[in-house]
Parts: C-alpha cells; structure tokens; sequence
C-alpha cells in the first residue's frame, strides 16, 4: 500500500483544502492507513472505520477520525462528494499551509 505521497489526493484552495479518501468500514479498528493508489495510478488517504456504511454512519466516523488527528473541530470538515461510494472527497476548512503541515505531521508514523 506504500503509494508515493503524491499530492493527487490532495488539492488545496483559497477555502482549505480537499482530500480524497477512500473508506474502508466495519473494520476491526478506526484509523488511518496512510496513502495508497488505485490501479489507475490516482493516490488517496486510506481510512479505515468500524461503523457500518449504511444511515451515514460511516461518513460521520471519517469526518469525526480525520477532525481528531487533524486538531480540527469536525465542523471544520464536510463531505463534499461520495456519500454513498467508498471513494469520497472531504473539505477541510482553513489555511491550506496549516492543513497541509498538520497532514503531513499526522502521517509520520510515531
């Protein structure tokens, strides 16, 4: 699963940022799973959560995951595409330099 870091699975605007994610629910543990690419070569942040994908649940987790190992509030955070698929695009609001910092901060393994 050891993708280049590249930035395709991140895109910054005036707003904050956007993140692509792919979701994998029912896991046996929520965390992040670092960045991996799909057979077309396009990267993603790789999430994994124990609510089930049904009701939204599993949309929330994200939301509620990223938003904690960012030091976001979650409302700083919203799904802006792929409410029901497992690929989803996520807003991050703020200043992007700060965002991206705090990315790469969360992805070094401690």
């Amino acid at each position: 699963m050891a993708a280049s870091p590249g930035a395709s699975w991140i895109s910054p605007r005036s707003d904050g940022v956007r993140l692509t994610v792919r979701v994998t629910p029912r896991a046996a543990r929520s965390g992040i799973a670092g960045i991996a690419a799909d057979a077309d070569g396009r990267s993603y942040l790789a999430v994994r959560v124990t609510a089930p994908p049904e009701a939204g649940k599993a949309n929330a987790e994200v939301i509620k995951l990223l938003a904690k190992r960012l030091g976001l509030a979650a409302s700083g955070l919203h799904l802006v595409s792929g409410a029901s698929a497992r690929r989803k695009v996520v807003q991050v609001d703020g200043r992007p330099d700060e965002i991206g910092a705090r990315l790469r901060a969360m992805l070094i393994p401690e």
